[in-house]
């Protein structure tokens, strides 16, 4: 019973029978027993499992999106950073193996690498202030968010959440993240 509680990581061994699947036995890796003892810990991880769900099918290859999963939650369980952040951090890092990769090296319409400080979600991806300004569903980031949007897209998988920044930074990241989570998988989800 215990290997098949929500959010319980093991190693599973599984048997076939018609259509279905049975457990015929397990070993429990991790159960995230922290999450279950704090509300908001706990809100935040159903929210990623919900996502989760919906991005990832039966029988499907999706190892870079259980190993983001499984980091986001060790992060929400273990540490006492921004549940914001972390939130954040793996929509738009979730959002980049999937396939919704922003552009980021340069501007999306006149290819400049200088002065990106417009998030688009329309043209996913960075613009200049000149082409920003002419598109009205980009918004103005700060360049520390720019940053961190480039941290969080490229940096190896297991320093993702290696990172600090300001309050500011993390409300900009929150609603870029949640906006384009929004666009790309044409869902609303609610924390």
């Amino acid at each position: 019973m215990a290997a098949t509680q929500f959010l319980c990581f093991g190693e599973y061994l599984l048997y076939k029978s018609g259509n279905s699947y049975s457990i015929n036995s397990c070993e429990i890796i991790e159960v995230f027993y922290d999450i279950r003892t704090d509300l908001d810990k706990l809100k935040y991880a159903s929210y990623i499992t919900k996502i989760i769900n919906d991005v990832t099918t039966e029988n499907q290859n999706t190892y870079k999106v259980l190993q983001l999963y499984l980091n986001t939650l060790y992060m929400i369980s273990e540490t006492n950073k921004n549940l914001s952040l972390i939130n954040s951090t793996f929509m738009l890092r979730l959002l980049s193996i999937i396939g919704f990769r922003p552009v980021i090296d340069e501007c999306k319409n006149c290819k400049t690498k200088e002065d990106l400080n417009y998030f688009s979600f329309k043209d996913s991806g960075l613009k200049c202030r000149v082409c920003g300004k002419q598109d009205k569903g980009a918004i103005e980031i700060n360049p520390t968010t720019k940053d961190a949007i480039r941290y969080i897209i490229l940096s190896d998988s297991k320093k993702i959440f290696s990172f600090k920044v300001p309050e500011e930074t993390i409300k900009e990241l929150e609603i870029i993240s949640k906006i384009y989570l929004r666009e790309k998988l044409e869902k609303e989800y609610k924390l």
